[in-house]
């Protein structure tokens, strides 16, 4: 018999895409179980790139922040590329004075920039079309 699945952080899938967002701290067995849902994510419906937006975190520890670096290294493992959008400022900050460098980790200025480097495009076109048709 299998333990009930933690109500756990939202993940979308994108095409072959995983997009997912930590909208607050987590604590350590929160961040476990968020790598391993990923992770089993992941391998289960092949997907190629990961992007985690971090736009609302206003902290990040150093267990967060090797997380981090632990689910990018097994997701290359497993064939995937993750990209963490949406660093704040005081968060860059905080890493930089405690020393601690998130190797191996790929980041963009926001999920609109990560997305376009794992290679997933949004339909302007159509979008730009909607938007024009509703204005009349």
């Amino acid at each position: 018999m299998t333990a009930p699945r933690p109500a756990g952080v939202p993940i979308l899938r994108l095409g072959d895409v995983l997009v997912t967002g930590l909208l607050n701290e987590l604590d350590d067995g929160a961040a476990i179980a968020f790598t391993e849902e990923l992770t089993e994510r992941i391998s289960a419906e092949g997907a190629r790139g990961v992007l985690i937006d971090i736009s609302r975190l206003e902290i990040i520890d150093s267990f967060v922040a090797r997380t981090l670096m632990e689910l990018t290294t097994v997701a290359r493992l497993l064939g995937a590329r993750v990209i963490v959008a949406g660093m704040r400022p005081p968060v860059a900050i905080t890493l930089v004075e405690l020393g601690i460098e998130l190797v191996g980790v790929e980041t963009a200025l926001n999920p609109e920039q990560g997305l376009a480097a794992l290679g997933w495009r949004q339909a302007q076109q159509s979008v730009e079309g909607s938007r024009r048709g509703a204005a009349r």
